[in-house]
């Protein structure tokens, strides 16, 4: 099948309507220090080779697509696939560095975006975009699987919690609660976990029949157009069951598109969204610090863990402090990489990298090196990453460098450590 051709009008489109903006401006200013090349994870973990400095990779992608005015065939397109989606995760660490403010994931999430006009994507992005636009989710889980899923989950639940209930669409509650998909496919047990947390904390919540989803991998693919329906089908839903606030699973990208894009991708006035958006992080503190949930003191963690700052939670999310007062009222012996908070390294699984699969991983475990020393380094046998992403990168890196850690969420562990009144616990014939 011949693929088609380049539509260069649609291109050149695209790319006047950012010739007044900030992105020619900063191609304009940029003097080549390469304060930017040190803080990137590809080109340390490539022994510094030029080539994968950032202000080079903006050269190599939205800089050739300026100066050839889009004039580019698709061979010249599908060679930036290897630059724009394979050898950055947009996680804006570059962007701290410039002594200008010059953002170059910025840029190179523009190149992404005119590729994708072009149908020139990586492959498991375009099938997670047709899985999106089938069935609202990445996974293409129907609605009917995600509600018996929970309805499996809450059983299982509420024999270790009694009184549990994982409701569906039901009117009236505080918040609606999402999920990344992965969840209801491969991790229902993070299902369980969560409303375990919310119950004890009293805590009233429901998933929406549809729209129950909280990733967007159609942002870091380029498709602006079906991230916007996303984050509209979740809106739509809170709106529809009355909701006070939107609560976000574990993931990083899920809160970034929900909390910060997706309001300027639907024009909502002043780029906020319609009802306050939370994060998982950003919850659990809030139920330590209000006494809605007491850890037993006795049930704290003495192995030695850290906390991996994912790039849209703590450098994107600005919740980095409310993670590590988790950090440190659940584990007696917290650790911290160097660096951390917002200047943390990427761990190579964003942007993307994790969900493209097979034909990126050999270059994500080789980014994701840098990833492995801090932790490494660090002494730690836990490592919590409360992003999905995050977590399955870090699972492969512990693998890949024989870290000898346990992975784990946030929630995985909080549970178990609660102290609960007795209604809350399963009596001596349940147990």
């Amino acid at each position: 099948m011949t693929a088609p051709a380049v539509n260069v009008d649609v291109i050149r489109e695209m790319l006047k309507a950012l010739r007044g903006g900030r992105f020619r401006v900063w191609m304009s200013i940029c003097a080549h220090c390469g304060l930017c090349a040190e803080s990137c994870l590809f080109y340390l973990a490539h022994d510094r080779d030029p080539a994968y400095m950032p202000a080079y990779k903006v050269r190599q992608t939205l800089g050739r697509l300026y100066k050839k005015k889009g004039r580019l065939s698709r061979e010249e397109l599908e060679a930036m696939v290897d630059v724009a989606y394979g050898q950055c995760t947009l996680c804006r660490r570059c962007a701290m560095y410039c002594p200008f403010g010059i953002d170059p994931a910025a840029m190179i999430a523009a190149a992404r975006i005119i590729l994708t006009s072009q149908d020139v994507i990586p492959e498991a992005l375009r099938q997670i975009i047709a899985n999106y636009q089938a069935t609202g989710n990445q996974m293409a889980v129907t609605d009917e699987e995600f509600a018996e899923t929970c309805e499996w989950m809450a059983e299982e639940a509420s024999e270790e919690m009694p009184g549990l209930t994982i409701p569906i669409e039901q009117e009236g509650v505080e918040m609606l609660y999402l999920i990344n998909a992965r969840e209801a496919k491969f991790y229902p047990q993070d299902i369980a976990e969560a409303a375990m947390i919310f119950h004890a904390a009293g805590q009233s919540f429901t998933f929406a029949r549809h729209g129950w989803e909280a990733t967007n991998l159609a942002m870091f693919a380029g498709d602006i157009r079906t991230a916007a329906s996303l984050v509209r089908q979740a809106y739509d839903a809170a709106k529809r069951l009355g909701v006070k606030k939107i609560g976000m699973t574990e993931c990083g990208h899920a809160y970034r598109s929900m909390r910060y894009e997706g309001p300027y991708w639907l024009g909502l006035p002043g780029g906020e969204p319609p009802l306050p958006v939370v994060h998982s992080v950003q919850l659990f503190a809030e139920y330590l610090k209000a006494g809605r949930l007491t850890i037993d003191p006795a049930k704290r963690i003495a192995e030695p863990a850290t906390y991996q700052d994912p790039c849209n939670i703590s450098r994107g999310g600005g919740l980095w402090e409310e993670a590590r007062f988790l950090m440190r009222s659940m584990f007696t012996d917290f650790r911290e990489m160097q660096p951390n908070r917002e200047y943390n390294q990427c761990c190579g699984g964003g942007g993307g990298f994790v969900p493209m699969g097979g034909p990126y991983k050999k270059r994500r475990m080789e980014s994701g090196r840098i990833k492995a020393e801090q932790i490494r380094a660090s002494g730690a046998k836990i490592v919590v990453a409360p992003c999905h992403n995050c977590f399955d990168q870090l699972k492969d890196l512990n693998v890949e460098y024989d870290l000898g850690v346990r992975v784990i969420h946030f929630k995985t562990v909080l549970p178990s450590m609660l102290i609960l009144p007795e209604e809350m616990k399963p009596t001596p014939a349940e147990e």
